[in-house]
Formats: C-alpha cells, sequence, structure tokens
C-alpha cells in the first residue's frame, strides 16, 4: 500500500479556526512587527501590498499578493494600492519563472463567495505555477495533490528570488 504524508494539514484540519480576525490582516500585522521571523511564509512586502505563500498550496510555489487594507474589491483600491497590487503580481510571475520554470502560470482572483472565494472579505491574487501532468490521477480520482516540496523549503527557494528581484 502506498502512502501520501502531507503532515503540515493537521494542523489546519484539526485546528481551531480564528474567525474574529482576517488571516490577511494578521499576515499584515505579523509583516510589520516580526518582518524576518523564520517561519514567516511572506516573501516580499511593499508599501501597499505583501506577497504570501499560500498555506494550503495547489501546486508547489502558490502565491498571493494581497494588499494590506482591508476590502473585498479592486474597486475600493486607490490609484497607489492597484499599481503595487499589479507591480507585485508582476514580480511574483517573474520569481515563479525564475524559481520553478513552470509551463504556464494560472493568476486569478475570486470577488465573493459564488466565484470561488474562500477568504471573500479580503481581496487577494492567487498565482499557481503549473506543469502539462500536474493534474494527474492522484488530484482526479483521489481528490489528493502531491506536492513534492515542503513550505518552508518553497520559501527558501523563492525568498532569495524577490530579494534579488526587489534590489533591481
Amino acid at each position: 500500500m502506498d502512502r501520501l504524508w502531507s503532515p503540515w494539514r493537521l494542523d489546519y484540519i484539526t485546528g481551531p479556526k480564528d474567525k474574529s480576525s482576517c488571516v490577511f490582516c494578521r499576515h499584515a500585522e505579523d509583516t510589520r512587527t516580526n518582518p524576518d521571523h523564520p517561519d514567516s511564509l511572506v516573501m516580499a512586502t511593499g508599501t501597499h501590498t505583501y506577497v504570501v505563500l499560500n498555506r494550503y498550496p495547489y501546486n508547489n510555489g502558490h502565491l498571493m499578493v494581497v494588499p494590506y487594507r482591508h476590502t473585498s474589491t479592486l474597486t475600493e483600491l486607490d490609484r497607489d494600492e492597484l499599481s503595487e497590487l499589479m507591480l507585485f503580481t508582476q514580480r511574483s510571475e517573474q520569481v515563479l519563472r525564475d524559481a520553478y520554470p513552470p509551463e504556464g502560470i494560472n493568476i486569478g482572483i475570486n470577488l465573493g463567495k459564488a466565484a470561488g472565494a474562500g477568504i471573500e472579505e479580503h481581496l487577494h491574487i492567487h498565482l499557481v505555477p503549473r506543469w502539462n501532468g500536474d493534474t494527474n490521477f492522484m488530484t482526479v480520482v483521489g481528490e489528493t495533490r502531491v506536492l513534492p516540496e515542503d513550505l518552508p523549503s518553497t520559501a527558501r527557494r523563492l525568498r532569495p528570488v524577490f530579494e534579488k528581484l526587489a534590489s533591481v
């Protein structure tokens, strides 16, 4: 019998769910109070926006670009916030291309529950690197994603690329 281990999901499955505050607002506060924490999933920060690894990724390298301001729509962002959000999305695309050479990248925004937003109250942009064949029988039949790299390794891979691109 084959076994697929993903021990990091146990906290998500059995852990308490803090619905009292927004997870993206908590991340934003963490980036301000402890930006160099070794377990941080935050990859890059700006004036209005930050980039964070998805804790429960669809694929390795799954990033989210998030405005600091708690808003659920693009129309509520001002010009500076919207500009930085798109610039960080562009930079994240380049980081994924440099670090993983994916064969494609899904970039998407889900506005509202009906559109598939898991966290509908705080706008965020997903970037998911894709490779031919990454949707295999495990995903389709077993409803299981196989991720060959753990989150700390992904963070170690991506953080220096973000830092390099920030200095350019």
